[in-house]
């Protein structure tokens, strides 16, 4: 897709259209969010209970256009975005804005309707998409110790119970993140 009509529109995207999607994260709230969680706030976050999913699809976006257009100027910005997002993980792996700031005792409590999962699934994919762009693991790191934990709460077995997102997307990603990790607990969970 290297042709007249396709090169500038890759170019444009490299250059404006993804920097303006970093952009509009940070006025959006959705940057801003991952530092409240970070601090242990609890006030403060903007935004819907999905907020991360956006984030992390944007990031993915910019990961995809890093395997094809190295950009040092967008590869330090995905960096740092990265670097905030580690900054927000629980010691256990845990990572999810809204009821981090919101509701810390209450993760886990409603799959069906609150996006967890489905937000998991999409930090998953980015960090997929951002290791074989970059052969970095600084996002894989964070998404595999949430897989982790996702990996010893759900399922069958002792200590593990019963749960499934209301919104189709963890079992794709967890299918990626155990190819590109060769870790097979995570196809099992994403089968469960």
């Amino acid at each position: 897709i290297a042709d007249s009509f396709w090169a500038p529109r890759r170019e444009t995207n490299r250059t404006v259209s993804l920097p303006h999607s970093l952009d509009m994260l940070e006025r959006s709230g959705n940057i801003s969010n991952l530092e409240l969680a970070a601090a242990g706030k609890r006030e403060g976050y903007k935004g819907p209970v999905f907020m991360d999913s956006d984030l992390f699809k944007s990031m993915e976006s910019v990961a995809y256009s890093l395997a094809t257009d190295p950009d040092p100027l967008l590869d330090a910005r995905l960096d740092a975005v990265i670097a905030k997002v580690a900054a927000a993980q629980r010691p256990d792996g845990y990572l999810n804005t809204w009821y981090q700031v919101h509701e810390p005792d209450k993760r886990f409590t409603n799959l069906r309707d609150n996006h967890e999962l489905y937000c998991a699934g999409h930090l998953f994919e980015a960090a997929v998409a951002h290791f074989r762009a970059t052969g970095k693991k600084n996002l894989l790191d964070v998404a595999t110790k949430y897989a982790d934990l996702l990996c010893a709460t759900f399922g069958q077995g002792p200590g593990k119970r019963p749960g499934y997102c209301g919104h189709p997307e963890i079992e794709l990603a967890l299918v990626k993140l155990a190819r590109a990790t060769g870790t097979p607990r995570y196809f099992a969970l994403a089968k469960y």
